[in-house]
């Protein structure tokens, strides 16, 4: 793929997330007025997939807008410091769901609002990453392992850690269990 293109590639996320900002859209909003699954504009906006140009235009169709437009206009976004619910980015899919606050683009410090199912886990694998990370368990109860120490922790326990540590996370309860937590630098 020659230079140019790639830098047109990843200019449709930045640009994406600027025209559904304009329109006051939630990613669920735009997905749902375009008929495709809302992970779909998660994806796109961060990068981590490139669309289609069938289903690119079925999201600039559902915004009111055509592929020259979206290419050609300048979106302003504007500066924005609060979010609903709906307004959170979904980054994951199966057992467990991350729900970033804010674009993730913008910020050193990441903020999620996790949801484990029952038996579900952060995986088999150790996390190790650079920085910190924090949370607090909002219902439910997970059992924390770092660095070969593990605690069950339930809603209004939380945890501090340097993330460097081999890290793991798992729902041993019946009902799903929510954490709101907090990293930097961020990590998805």
């Amino acid at each position: 793929m020659a230079r140019g293109d790639m830098e047109d590639e990843n200019i449709i996320g930045p640009r994406l997330r600027a025209l559904r900002d304009r329109l006051g859209l939630s990613q669920r909003a735009l997905a749902r007025k375009a008929g495709v699954p809302s992970s779909t504009v998660s994806l796109v906006e961060s990068g981590r997939t490139s669309p289609s140009v069938g289903s690119l235009k079925r999201l600039l169709d559902a915004a009111g807008v055509s592929l020259g437009e979206f290419f050609s206009a300048e979106f302003e976004t504007p500066a924005k410091y609060f979010y609903r619910h709906d307004e959170l980015t979904d980054i994951s899919r199966g057992e467990v769901s991350y729900r970033q606050l804010g674009s993730g683009h913008d910020s050193s410090l990441q903020i999620l609002y996790e949801t484990y199912q029952p038996g579900s886990d952060s995986g088999r694998v150790m996390l190790s990453h650079e920085g910190e990370e924090g949370g607090l368990v909002i219902s439910g109860r997970l059992e924390v392992t770092v660095d070969g120490q593990s605690r069950v922790l339930k809603a209004g326990d939380g945890y501090l850690f340097p993330s460097p540590l081999p890290h793991r996370f798992r729902n041993i309860g019946d009902s799903p269990c929510v954490v709101i937590s907090a990293c930097t630098p961020p990590t998805f």
